[in-house]
């Protein structure tokens, strides 16, 4: 037998690897198999949709998930959810709304547990006849693409929800294969979908925006009493201004310059109160701050939730999102369906949600004077307070309503899976 040198080894297993690599570049979904359950009356076969998600705990990747599953129209659609991390309040969330939530734990992308687990989601998405494997979020595009792929008869199709650049390194490679070996990806605002043709070089046939959306329920108003009722409960002396934000603890939220810009508002209107809806790590350096600036007798560190209204942010006079970076906020949409203006920086996302000066105004990031100046506008001003709430409420039931965002993603589904075979 002829021995063969390195040249020749060398060529097989380029050889092999163009192979793969063809086998794994995306191409037009197959037609749907032949129906594998009962449809439900007068209505074809539902389309198996299986959501990939990280975690179950609350954020804004997490609920949004939530609320699009509950809702997606059962005539048409069946979702089941795979979750790396089930122990968290969603859970018991997607059961009640008879959601089956199956766990895949997995701590890392790499070893025998994480391919052990990927087969066994590959081979699940063969035995469910799943239609079309959807991920939120930039662990499960990861994890989900690949194997999902292995299954070849799926609709692939990954999330971009943020606009920073991701910190790791491994992360930010495995999102942009995830992204090559998806038939879709989905971005939530116009500035993420950008980011995805330049930064992960997506082409644009393969981007879809679907932007999150405020649901019914935000836009129903909570009654006068009960209002006054929380305010008090949130130490709001009647009459005083209340500036709200909602938003994880966390450092890219930057709450830091609103507590700065809070302390400089205060020197001219000393009646506003600011209250902090959300937990996270940064709380007791942002209480330390808001002592040192003297203003912590204005500031209310609320936690994750409070009271019973149907929208949290119908508490304030005004909301702010003071972020250094951001997708597409479910805080945002939901401040304008509660008709209450907003302050946002202008950074990724907030600036396809707001409209800057009709329904609230955009600042810099980590300029608490400027921030400072925006919301100064609004607590002397009652009527521009009035009018742009009024716009943003309109602009969210026009543009982020659930009705107009399910209607997008559900079309988005239905013409991936209907689509002829090439």
């Amino acid at each position: 037998m002829q021995r063969r040198g390195h040249g020749d080894w060398l060529w097989s297993c380029t050889s092999a690897v163009r192979r793969l690599f063809f086998v794994l570049l995306p191409r037009d979904p197959p037609r749907p198999p032949s129906p594998t359950r009962s449809p439900l009356p007068d209505s074809p076969r539902r389309i198996e949709v299986l959501y990939a998600i990280d975690n179950m705990r609350i954020g804004g990747t997490e609920m949004n998930a939530v609320r699009t599953a509950e809702r997606l129209d059962r005539r048409r659609f069946h979702v089941t959810v795979a979750c790396f991390q089930v122990d968290g309040p969603l859970t018991s969330r997607y059961e009640a709304a008879g959601i089956e939530v199956v766990p895949f734990p997995i701590r890392n992308f790499f070893g025998p547990a994480a391919l052990q687990q990927g087969l066994r989601f590959a081979r699940f998405v063969t035995a469910r006849g799943i239609d079309i494997v959807h991920s939120h979020d930039m662990y499960s595009n990861v994890f989900a693409a690949p194997w999902a792929r292995l299954a070849r008869r799926c609709v692939v199709i990954s999330s971009r929800r943020w606009w920073h650049a991701l910190p790791n390194a491994r992360l930010r490679m495995g999102n942009t294969v995830a992204f090559r070996m998806s038939h879709c990806v989905l971005a939530n605002s116009a500035a993420v979908a950008s980011s995805v043709r330049s930064t992960d070089r997506v082409p644009p046939l393969r981007i879809a925006v679907v932007a999150n959306f405020a649901d019914e329920q935000a836009f129903e108003p909570t009654s006068a009493r009960a209002i006054t009722e929380l305010r008090a409960e949130l130490g709001i002396p009647a009459g005083a201004l209340a500036i709200g934000i909602v938003a994880r603890l966390v450092e890219v939220k930057d709450h830091a310059s609103l507590l700065t810009a809070i302390a400089t508002l205060r020197t001219r209107h000393p009646s506003v109160r600011l209250v902090l809806i959300g937990d996270g790590p940064c709380q007791e350096p942002l209480r330390a701050q808001a002592t040192r600036l003297g203003i912590a007798d204005a500031v209310t560190f609320a936690g994750e939730r409070v009271g019973h209204t149907n929208n949290i942010h119908q508490l304030f006079d005004v909301s702010v999102l003071c972020s250094l970076s951001e997708g597409f906020p479910n805080a945002l949409v939901e401040a304008m369906a509660a008709g209450v203006p907003v302050v946002a920086t202008a950074v990724g996302g907030n600036v396809d949600a707001v409209v800057d000066g009709v329904t609230g105004f955009l600042v810099p990031s980590r300029s608490p004077a400027q921030l400072a100046s925006a919301l100064a506008q609004l607590a002397e001003d009652r009527a521009l307070r009035q009018r742009m709430g009024a716009a943003g409420r309109e602009r969210a039931r026009r543009e982020f309503s659930e009705e107009r965002v399910l209607a997008s993603l559900e079309s988005l589904y239905e013409r991936l899976v209907r689509r002829p075979a090439a």
